[in-house]
C-alpha cells in the first residue's frame, strides 16, 4: 500500500492540468476572434477585413437589435454581448441577399444557413470554434471555421431540393458554383466560404468534423429537417422544396398490355378465323347448289338462291302479273322518272340555243363570286375549327397574354469532328468538349448571329431591323433583343469570349470555365470563377442550356454536338403594319441564310412564315403537275368518246368538239360551285381546289361516256325523230345519273357536318359541284350532244363543222371495248368456276383489311406538307435529332380567382403553406415521371418568387417614403423603406389589398446583383392585371414538355397535358386549361377516329337511303350498293396500312371522296341489273355488266389512271403520298369491286326482278323493233 499515496498524487495532478487546460479553452471561449470591420479587401472590392480582437464579448447597440432579429432569430446571448458590431451585420445581410431570396422558400433550410453564418459573424462562443490563422496589421486575413459535419450534412439535406421557380433549376445551382447535381455538404460550404464568390472578403477555411480537432470543438447547433416547423411557427418546406415531404415518387401506371390471342395479334386471329369459317360455309354452300342442280338436270346458268324465272318479254300471258305493292310503287316511280327526263331531254334537242345560253348565263353568274375569292393558306385555320376547345383556349390565351411569339430558328453543327480536353487549374477531372464548342467555332457562330442581328429588311419604304420587331422583356429599360444562344453567356461579344485569367505559365480560368459555370446557373450574375462575368443574357433573362444546345447526353453540356439560336420575335393579333414588319425581316432573315456559306458550319434554319412559304411555293409548283394531269385526262376523253366506223369518217365520227365541251362543262360546275360560295364568304382550301376538280372530272366523265355510248349503241326506230331518240336515251340512263350524283351530293353535305375546317369546305364546295355538274350534263350537254348528232348525221367533220364529207354507207358496228366486254369479259368472270374464286379473294382482302384498320397511323408527318426539295426538311430532321425540349406548354388559370385570399394563394403556389395538390405542386409531380406525362420541368411560378420578393428580410421590394414610388435595390437612398414590416405578420404572405399594391412593383422590377427575384424579364406577360392594378385577372404557369418527334408524341402530350389541366381544375375548383402552340394542329387527332366513322359512316348511310328511294324502293338493291362501298372503304384502310398513309383531314377528305367515287363504280351497275328483263341473275348480271361496265371502265377508270400516273412525279410529298397514292387505289378498288364483285354478287344474291317492271316493258315494247333490240 506504500505506493499507493505517489500514484493518487499522479492521478490528482493530471486531473488538474487536465481541468485546468479545460479551464483555459473555456475561459478562451468567452472571447472573441474579430470585432468590427477595418481595411478594405484587397481581393474583393468594397468588401472589408474584420478587425482582430481577441477580447469578450461587447453588448450590441440598440440600433443593431432590430438588425440581430431579422439576420438571427432566436439568437438572443441574455445581455446581447456578441463578436459584431451592427457594420457587420450590414454586411452580412447584403452578402445574404441571394441565398436569401432563393432559399427562404424553405424556412429550415434557411434557418439553418443562417446559423453557420450567425455563428461565424457574431457567436460569443467564437474562439472555441475559429482560428485566425493570418493577420496584416489589424486586419484578420484569414480564418478557420470547425463545422461539425452532421450540422454541413443536415443543412445541405434541408436545402438540396429547394427550387427557384423563375429558372425552373435548384437553387443549389445558383448558390454552389457547380450544377446542383456535383454539389454536396463541403463543396457547397467551401464555395460559399471561397473569396472566388465576389461576396467573401478573405478566405474561410472550413474543417469539417463531429469531433474535438486541435483543442477546437466544431460548430454543432441543432438544426431543422425541411419536413419540421420552426419554433417561430414557419411550417415545414412544400413538397417542391423537400422531396422528404412528398411521400412516395408517383408511379406511371403501366403501359396497357397488346390485346392477343395464342401470343398473336388478337384481330389477325379473330379474321383468320372469320374467313376460314365464311370458305367452310361459301364452298359447302356452292358445292351443294351444283349438286341440287345437277340432279334435277338444270342450265349451267341457273340461278342459285331464287329458281322462279322472270316474266320474259316473250312470255306466253304477258297480262298476268302478280306484282307485290312496293314492285308496282317503284315501277311507277320509275317510269315517272322516265317519262320526266325523255321529256327534258327532248326539250333541250329541240331547243339548244336556249338551254346553252340560259347555263352560260348562270354559269357566268354562280362564277361571279370568284370575284370574292379568298383563299385560306392559314395553317390553324385549316385543320382547328373556331368552335373547338384547342382553338378558344388559343383565343383565350392570346387575348390576355398576346400571341405566341413568332421564332426564327437556327440549328449549327460542325463537319470537323474534333473534340478536345478541358483541365481545370483548381483541380477536377478533365472535361471533354465538342468540336461544336470549340472557341473558333464559337467566334464564327458569333459573327453569324451578329450579321443576323445586323440584316436590315424594307417594308413600305421604311427599313425593318431586328430591334423593332424582337421579343425585349425589359424594354423600355433595355431594349436589347432576346436571343437564346449559347454566345449570350459571353454577352454576344468576342472580346467577353476571349476573356482569360491567368500567368505566362497556367490559364486559371476562360471560356471553358465560364461555359460550365453558366450552364449550371444559367441565371446567375457572376460565375463565381476568376473571370467574374455574368450568365445572364444581354437582354436581361437567363440561356436555359436545354434550349441552346443540342446532342448532348443528360446534362453533360459539354458533349452538344449542335448549337441552337433562337430569335423570339413579337407576333401581333390584329396588326397588319407590325406584322407586315415581321413578315419582311423574316424573308431577308431566310434569303440570308439561304445564301451564307461556311465551310465550319452546317445550318439548318426555319422561320415563323418558312412552313406557309414553303405550301405556296409547293402549291405553285403543283400546278404544273396538275396541269399536265389534266391535259392528260382531256386527250383521252375527247378520242376516247368517239366510236369510228373506219378510217374515212374518223373526223366525222370522232367527238373531239364534243369531248371538249363534256370538259368545260365539268370545269364550269367546279367554278360555279366555288363561285357560288365565295359569294356567302366561304373561304377556299387549298384542298378544295386541288381535290375537287378531280373529283368532278370523275363522277362527271362517267355520266359523258354513259349518254355518249348509250346513244352509239342506240337503234332509232321506226318514225322517231332525233330528239325523240334522245330523250328516249336520257329516260333510260339519266334517272342512273341523278342516283349517283345525288346520292354522292347528299353524301358530301352530311360529310359538311364535320368540325375539321379542311373536310367541311371540302364536302360544300364538292357536294355543290357535283350537283351542278348533274344539272348540266342533262342540259346544256344533252343539247350539245343533239348538235353533234345533227353534224355526224350530216357527214360533217368535228371541229371544222362546215366541211362535209360526201355521203356513204358505213355499217354501224359497236365498239371494241363494249364487244370485249360482252364477248369476252362478261361470261368469262361470271363462269361457274370462276365467280367462288372471286368471292373468295374480295372477302380475304377485305378480311385483311379489317385486321388491319386499327392499325392505320393517326397523324400528319409535318416534313410531308414540304416540297422534297426544301430547306425545312433538314430543320425537322435535325429538330428531332438534336433538340432535347419541346414546346413550352402554359398552365392557364383563367380570371377569378382570387389571389389576395389564402385560399386563392393555397390552390396554386408551391412554397411553405401551399396546398398538397396546388397547381404548381401538380405540375411538379407530373415532371418527375416525365416519359409519362411528357411535361419536363417544375413550372416557373410568379406567386412564390413574388412572395420571397415581398419579404422584409429581402432587400428587393422597397418604396420612396416620400411619393410611394417603387425603389429599386440597386438604387441607395435613404428615402426607400421596405414595403412590409420586419414583424412577424410583415414576414407572412401579403394579403388583401397588401398583396395588389406591392404586384405591380414585383412585375416591373428588372433582376440585379442585388436582387435577383424582380419580376419583369419572367413573368411580365404572366399575369394579366385590372385596369388600374385592381386585381389580378387569368395568369399562367409555364414549363416545358419533353422532346416530341413524331405525331403520335405530340398527340400523347396534348392527351396528358389536358389530363393534367382537368385535375388541377378539379382540385383548385377553378377552371384551368393547358395550353401550346401546336394543339391546335393535333386536337382534331384526338377525335379523328370517331370524326372518321361518323362521316363515312353518315355518307353511307345517306346513299343507302337514296339509292333504296331512286331505285325505286328496291330495298336489297340499296343494301348490295352500300356493302360494295362499305368493302371498298375498308380495303381503302387495308391499302393505307400497307402504304404508310396515316389517317388525318387530308386522308379523311380523300376517303369521303372515295365513298362518292365508288357510289359512281356500283351504282350504274345495280340499276342497270334491277331493270334488266333476262330469265336469271347470272344473265341479268352478264347484261349490265356489258352495257354498263364498259362506259363505267372507260369513263371513270381510264380517264383517272393517266391523271393519277402523273401525280407521281410530282415534288411534293403530300401529292405522293396522298393524292397519287390514294387515288390510285381509290380507282382500283372501285374498279375491281365494280367490275369484278359486283357482278359476281348480283349474279349470287342480286334482287329478284321487279316484276312490274318487267310487265311494264311488255306492254311498252311489244311488238315494236325495240323487242328486237332489247333480247339482242
Amino acid at each position: 500500500m506504500g505506493v499507493l499515496p505517489g500514484r493518487s498524487f499522479l492521478t490528482v495532478l493530471c486531473l488538474i492540468i487536465l481541468l485546468s487546460e479545460g479551464h483555459f479553452r473555456w475561459v478562451e471561449a468567452q472571447h472573441c476572434v474579430w470585432y468590427g470591420e477595418c481595411g478594405e479587401s484587397e481581393k474583393v472590392p468594397g468588401k472589408k477585413y474584420n478587425c482582430n480582437y481577441t477580447g469578450p464579448a461587447i453588448p450590441l447597440p440598440s440600433e443593431g437589435s432590430d438588425l440581430l432579429t431579422e439576420l438571427c432569430p432566436g439568437y438572443d446571448y441574455g445581455n446581447r454581448s456578441l463578436c459584431c458590431n451592427v457594420d457587420q451585420l450590414r454586411t452580412l445581410k447584403g452578402s445574404l441577399q441571394l441565398p436569401l431570396q432563393f432559399l427562404s422558400r424553405c424556412p429550415a433550410c434557411f434557418f439553418n444557413l443562417m446559423n453557420l453564418f450567425c455563428e461565424l459573424t457574431c457567436s460569443p462562443h467564437q474562439s472555441q470554434f475559429m482560428n485566425a490563422t493570418a493577420f496584416n496589421g489589424s486586419n484578420v486575413l484569414e480564418v478557420q471555421y470547425y463545422v461539425g459535419q452532421t450540422f454541413a450534412n443536415a443543412m445541405y439535406n434541408a436545402c438540396r431540393d429547394v427550387q427557384a421557380p423563375s429558372s425552373n433549376v435548384p437553387a443549389l445551382s445558383l448558390l454552389c458554383g457547380k450544377d446542383a447535381k456535383d454539389c454536396n455538404a463541403t463543396n457547397w460550404i467551401q464555395y460559399m466560404f471561397d473569396i472566388n464568390n465576389g461576396q467573401t472578403p478573405f478566405p474561410i477555411i472550413p474543417i469539417f468534423s463531429d469531433v474535438p480537432v486541435s483543442g477546437y470543438t466544431p460548430m454543432n447547433n441543432k438544426t431543422y429537417a425541411c419536413t419540421e416547423g420552426l419554433e417561430d411557427g414557419s411550417g415545414p418546406c412544400s413538397c417542391q422544396d423537400c422531396a422528404a415531404a412528398c411521400g412516395p415518387k408517383p408511379v406511371p401506371p403501366p403501359l396497357p398490355p397488346p390485346w392477343t390471342i395464342f401470343g398473336m395479334d388478337a384481330m389477325t386471329v379473330i379474321m383468320w378465323i372469320s374467313y376460314m369459317i365464311f370458305l367452310l360455309v361459301f364452298v359447302g354452300a356452292v358445292l351443294g347448289a351444283w349438286c341440287y342442280r345437277k340432279r334435277i338436270i338444270m342450265s349451267e346458268y341457273g340461278p342459285i338462291l331464287d329458281s322462279n324465272n322472270p316474266l320474259s318479254l316473250n312470255s306466253d300471258n304477258p297480262d298476268q302479273v302478280n306484282a307485290s305493292c312496293c314492285e308496282t310503287l317503284g315501277e311507277r316511280f320509275e317510269n315517272y322518272l322516265r317519262i320526266l327526263f325523255s321529256s327534258w331531254g327532248s326539250f333541250c334537242v329541240r331547243h339548244p340555243s336556249v338551254v346553252i345560253l340560259g347555263s352560260l348565263i348562270l354559269v357566268v353568274a354562280s362564277s361571279g363570286g370568284l370575284y370574292y375569292m379568298q383563299i385560306t393558306t392559314d395553317p390553324v385555320e385549316l385543320w382547328s375549327s373556331p368552335t373547338s376547345q384547342a382553338r378558344q383556349e388559343k383565343d383565350y390565351f392570346d387575348s390576355h397574354f398576346g400571341p405566341f411569339f413568332r421564332t426564327a430558328q437556327l440549328i449549327i453543327t460542325t463537319p470537323l469532328n474534333d473534340t478536345f480536353l478541358y483541365s481545370p487549374y483548381f483541380g477536377g477531372s478533365d472535361v471533354p468538349f465538342g468540336a461544336i464548342l470549340d472557341k473558333d467555332i464559337l467566334h464564327q457562330v458569333l459573327d453569324l448571329q451578329l450579321d443576323i442581328e445586323g440584316l436590315v429588311a424594307s417594308y413600305e419604304g421604311q427599313n425593318v431591323t431586328l430591334k423593332d420587331i424582337c421579343l425585349a422583356p425589359l424594354a423600355p429599360y433595355n431594349d436589347n433583343c432576346t436571343i437564346l444562344s449559347v454566345l449570350n453567356y459571353f454577352q454576344n461579344s468576342h472580346s467577353v469570349l476571349d476573356h482569360t485569367i491567368g500567368d505566362e505559365f497556367f490559364v486559371y480560368a476562360d471560356f471553358h470555365s465560364h461555359f460550365l459555370y453558366c450552364v449550371s446557373a444559367p441565371a446567375s450574375l457572376n460565375d463565381t470563377t476568376l473571370l467574374h462575368d455574368p450568365c445572364l443574357g444581354t437582354f436581361g433573362g437567363p440561356i436555359f442550356p436545354w434550349l441552346a444546345m443540342g446532342g448532348y447526353d443528360e446534362t453533360n453540356y459539354n458533349n452538344a454536338t449542335a448549337l441552337v439560336i433562337t430569335f423570339p420575335l413579337n407576333n401581333y393579333l390584329n396588326d397588319t403594319a407590325r406584322l407586315g414588319k415581321a413578315l419582311a425581316w423574316e424573308k431577308e432573315f431566310i434569303k440570308f441564310m439561304k445564301n451564307y456559306k461556311n465551310p465550319n458550319l452546317t445550318i439548318s434554319f426555319s422561320a415563323e412564315r418558312s412552313i406557309e412559304d414553303e405550301i405556296d411555293r409547293e402549291s405553285d409548283s403543283d400546278i404544273s403537275t396538275i396541269v399536265i394531269s389534266y391535259a392528260i385526262m382531256f386527250i383521252y376523253i375527247s378520242l376516247a368518246l368517239g366510236h369510228i366506223h373506219s378510217f374515212r369518217r374518223v373526223m366525222v365520227d370522232s367527238k373531239i368538239s364534243l369531248g371538249i365541251a363534256g370538259i368545260l362543262i365539268v370545269l364550269s360546275s367546279v367554278s360555279s360551285s366555288l363561285g357560288i360560295f365565295s359569294y356567302f364568304g366561304i373561304p377556299l382550301t387549298l384542298i378544295v381546289i386541288e381535290v375537287i376538280p378531280f373529283l368532278v372530272l370523275a363522277v362527271g366523265v362517267d355520266n359523258i361516256f354513259i349518254i355518249v355510248q348509250t346513244y352509239q349503241r342506240d337503234e332509232r326506230m321506226p318514225q322517231e325523230e332525233l330528239h325523240q331518240q334522245i330523250g328516249r336515251i336520257l329516260g333510260d340512263v339519266a334517272p342512273s345519273m341523278f342516283l349517283s350524283s345525288f346520292s354522292e351530293t347528299v353524301a358530301f353535305f352530311l360529310g359538311a357536318l364535320s368540325n375539321m375546317p379542311a373536310v367541311r369546305t371540302f364536302s360544300l364546295f364538292a357536294g355543290l359541284a357535283v350537283f351542278i355538274d348533274f344539272l348540266l350534263q342533262i342540259s346544256c350537254f344533252v343539247s350539245l350532244l343533239g348538235l353533234d348528232a345533227r353534224r355526224q348525221e350530216g357527214n360533217r367533220l368535228d371541229i371544222v363543222c362546215c366541211v362535209k364529207l360526201p355521203e356513204g354507207q358505213e355499217a354501224k358496228t359497236d365498239s371494241l371495248l363494249f364487244r370485249f366486254f360482252k364477248k369476252v369479259y362478261a361470261p368469262f368472270i361470271l363462269k361457274e368456276w370462276v365467280r367462288p374464286i372471286i368471292v373468295a379473294v374480295f372477302v380475304g382482302v377485305l378480311s385483311f383489311s379489317i385486321a388491319v384498320v386499327n392499325k392505320v397511323e393517326i397523324g400528319l408527318d409535318q416534313k410531308l406538307s414540304m416540297p422534297d426539295d426544301s430547306y425545312v426538311l433538314d430543320y425537322f430532321k435535325n429538330l428531332t435529332e438534336y433538340l432535347h425540349t419541346g414546346a413550352p406548354v402554359y398552365f392557364v388559370v383563367e380570371d377569378g380567382l382570387n389571389y389576395s385570399s389564402p385560399e386563392g394563394q393555397n390552390v396554386v403556389c408551391g412554397g411553405v403553406g401551399c396546398n398538397n395538390n396546388s397547381l404548381v405542386q401538380q405540375v411538379y409531380a407530373a415532371s418527375l415521371i416525365s416519359n409519362y406525362t411528357t411535361v419536363a420541368f417544375t413550372p416557373s411560378s410568379w406567386i412564390d418568387d413574388y412572395f420571397d420578393w415581398v419579404k422584409p428580410q429581402s432587400t428587393c421590394c422597397r418604396y420612396y417614403n416620400t411619393t410611394g414610388a417603387f425603389c429599386n435595390a440597386s438604387v441607395v437612398n435613404s428615402s426607400c423603406v421596405h414595403c412590409r414590416p420586419m414583424t412577424p405578420s410583415g414576414k407572412q404572405r401579403p394579403l388583401g389589398d397588401d398583396f395588389m399594391r406591392f404586384l405591380p412593383m414585383f412585375l416591373s422590377d428588372n433582376p440585379n446583383v442585388k436582387c435577383g427575384k424582380g419580376g419583369h424579364a419572367a413573368y411580365a406577360t404572366a399575369v394579366d392585371l385590372y385596369p388600374d392594378n385592381t386585381g389580378v385577372g387569368a395568369t399562367y404557369f409555364m414549363t416545358y414538355h419533353t422532346i416530341l418527334k413524331e405525331s403520335p408524341d405530340y398527340i400523347q402530350a396534348l392527351k396528358m397535358a389536358r389530363n393534367l389541366a382537368d385535375n388541377i381544375t378539379q382540385s383548385t375548383n377553378h377552371k384551368v386549361f393547358a395550353y401550346s402552340v401546336f394543339y391546335v394542329f393535333y386536337e382534331q387527332y384526338l377525335t379523328i377516329a370517331h370524326d372518321t366513322a361518323l362521316n363515312l359512316g353518315v355518307s353511307l348511310a345517306s346513299i343507302f337511303v337514296v339509292t333504296t328511294v331512286l331505285l325505286g324502293f328496291e330495298l336489297w338493291s340499296a343494301v348490295i350498293v352500300s356493302i360494295t362501298i362499305a368493302m371498298i372503304l375498308v380495303n381503302m384502310f387495308g391499302v393505307m396500312w400497307l402504304w404508310s398513309i396515316s389517317l388525318n383531314a387530308v386522308s379523311l377528305v380523300n376517303l369521303v371522296m372515295s365513298c362518292g367515287i365508288s357510289v359512281e363504280f356500283c351504282s350504274h351497275i345495280v340499276r342497270a341489273f334491277s331493270i334488266s328483263v333476262k330469265k336469271n341473275r347470272v344473265e341479268r348480271a352478264e347484261e349490265a355488266l356489258a352495257h354498263m361496265g364498259s362506259s363505267v371502265f372507260s369513263g371513270i377508270t381510264l380517264t383517272k389512271f393517266g391523271g393519277i400516273l402523273i401525280l407521281a412525279l410530282s415534288k411534293s410529298q403530300i401529292f405522293q403520298v396522298f393524292y397519287f397514292r390514294m387515288y390510285l387505289a381509290i380507282v382500283l378498288l372501285g374498279a375491281t369491286h365494280g367490275l369484278v364483285f359486283l357482278p359476281v354478287l348480283l349474279s349470287y344474291i342480286g334482287p329478284s326482278v321487279n316484276k312490274a317492271k318487267v310487265f311494264a316493258a311488255n306492254q311498252r315494247y311489244a311488238g315494236t323493233e325495240r323487242e328486237r333490240l332489247l333480247n339482242y
